[in-house]
Parts: structure tokens; sequence; C-alpha cells
């Protein structure tokens, strides 16, 4: 049987979890109340409201989560609400976000390393080595989560 309080207080826990890694609070704890919920979808207001937080709270959350594709977000028609379901593959598809962001940052550390007279200087070899590894881990998230659903095939 689901008990309410320990569900509650699993959220609060995975979300401090979350903010203490640079996930924004809010937005994490939007994401672990939609993860346990037992509806499919859930609107503005009923996140709010299991939250005990203002809409506008979990409008900038919600905004953040569909940005980063952990949430989708449904219209319903003839109405203004948009409902919220967990993003099918939501890890993979926010894995594959983040990987963009590797390479805008090793790109812009590219110019970084020009700007500071090549890899052969001090500064140079540090931000180059930023690069490399922001580099190394946008080449290896693709076979990591092929991996991932290799095995999720297999459990299947």
């Amino acid at each position: 049987m689901r008990d309410e309080e320990a569900v509650r207080q699993f959220v609060e826990r995975m979300s401090r979890q979350l903010s203490d890694w640079g996930f924004p609070p809010m937005a994490a704890r939007v994401l672990f109340a939609v993860m346990t919920a037992e509806e499919d979808t859930l609107s503005a207001l009923d996140l709010a409201e299991r939250l005990d937080v203002s809409s506008g709270a979990v409008s900038g959350a919600v905004r953040y989560l569909t940005d980063s594709g952990l949430l989708r977000r449904e219209p319903v028609p003839g109405s203004r609400r948009d409902l919220y379901r967990l993003a099918n593959e939501s890890w993979w598809e926010a894995s594959l976000t983040k990987m963009n962001r590797l390479k805008s940052i090793a790109d812009a550390a590219d110019e970084g390393v020009a700007a500071l007279g090549g890899p052969d200087t001090r500064s140079g070899r540090a931000i180059a080595e930023m690069r490399d590894f922001f580099i190394f881990c946008h080449d290896e998230v693709p076979l990591m989560m092929e991996k991932w659903r290799e095995r999720q095939a297999a459990q299947d």
C-alpha cells in the first residue's frame, strides 16, 4: 500500500540531492512529483497543490523540465490548461540535451585556447584540457546511451 507521507519525504530527499548537483530545486521537486504520481499526466495546479507551492513556481519549473526533455507538455483541447507527463526515454533525451551543451562549451573553449596563445601556454593548456574532456564526454555519451538501450531491450 502506498504511503503518501513516505512518498512526500522521498520527493523532498531526491530533490535535495539533485539540487546539490546543481539542478534547479523547484524543477527537481516537480520532476519527482511527476515521477511518483500514479496518474499519467498532471496539471500545473495539481503539481502546485501536491508540492504546496505557487503556480508561478511550477510554471518556471515545468518550462525548465520541458526544455530539458524530461517532461512533455500536452495542451488540453478547448482549454488554456496544459498537462505534463514524464517524457518517454526522458533520461536519454536529457542526456542528449546536455551532450549538445558539452559541444558548445568545447567549441567556446577552443576559442579560448587560441586567445590565450595556444596549448603551449599554462592558461591555454588548462583550457585545452577542459576542452578535450568535454569533447571526450560528448563523444562517449552516445556510446553509453546505446549500451543503455541494449540493456533495456535485454530486460524486456
